[in-house]
């Protein structure tokens, strides 16, 4: 038996899990799998499977087969991206952002960094601005279940690292705001929402688990960056509840940061 055990789960309650130390340090990802199912960028620890257990499993949870190589697990009834598990291979990759307290752990390496999104940078402060603003922005889930597009481009793009946006996305969330009356939907018949503690809604998609959009309790609609499909012409401009950020990770882009929102 290890000497520690680390708890976490989903936002809502319906996902819980315990996995034995060692865990391995986190990795971040920047596939475009990675960053269509979190709204952001993915992050993950790793645990032979023989040292996790599910503690609470309910009809909840859900499996996305995204490629022939791995299937993702998430929380259908609040869209927690929770797990990457690879095909035949006997581990689990947890989200760090689902583990409940300090981690103790370190994000040790970034991947698939040519996958990253234009308007940040995996380390380091975000890019200069390059190539056309563009006019609209085509946005889609996972699976392609739903889709939609509104007018471009996505302007200034906030990140957001408060306890709900770490446990929904497995790491942080980056959104915009936008005007939810000008959204053209192609597609929504796996679209499903989630009314947070706070009274704001979570639209994502109940057959992969990808983040689309957040709306507050005041009606203020926001969408997430990692759902855009092509060029954002967006930059990322700051950091909210900086205080609540997990302790695997730095913020180390130089932008301005808020211990509230």
């Amino acid at each position: 038996m290890a000497d520690r055990v680390h708890r976490g789960g989903c936002l809502c309650g319906s996902v819980s899990f315990e996995a034995e130390e060692p865990l391995r340090h986190v990795i971040a990802c920047h596939c475009s799998q990675c960053r269509r199912t979190s709204g952001h960028f993915w992050a993950a620890t790793s645990v032979p499977l023989g040292r996790f257990r599910l503690t609470r499993e309910s009809a909840a949870l859900r499996w996305f087969r995204s490629s022939p190589a791995a299937t993702r697990g998430f929380c259908s009834t609040c869209g927690a991206s929770l797990f990457w598990k690879p095909e035949g291979e006997p581990r689990i990759a947890i989200a760090a952002g689902a583990l409940d307290g300090p981690t103790g752990l370190a994000l040790s390496t970034h991947i698939h960094t040519e996958g990253a999104g234009d308007y940040y940078a995996p380390e380091g402060p975000p890019p200069a601005p390059g190539g056309p603003a563009p006019a609209r922005l085509a946005c889609a889930c996972l699976c392609g279940g739903s889709a939609f597009d509104l007018p471009g481009p996505a302007g200034p793009i906030t990140a957001c690292h408060c306890l709900q946006c770490r446990k929904l996305s497995g790491h942080y969330s980056a959104s915009f705001d936008a005007d939810e009356t000008t959204l053209v939907w192609q597609r929504r018949s796996t679209l499903a929402e989630y009314e947070t503690p706070g009274k704001g809604r979570r639209g994502f998609c109940q057959h992969c688990g990808s983040s689309l959009w957040f709306r507050s309790a005041a009606g203020e609609f926001s969408v997430e960056a990692g759902c855009i499909t092509g060029p954002s012409g967006g930059l990322l401009a700051a950091h909210i509840f900086a205080a609540c950020k997990g302790d695997y990770y730095r913020l180390d882009d130089g932008l301005p940061q808020s211990d509230f929102g």
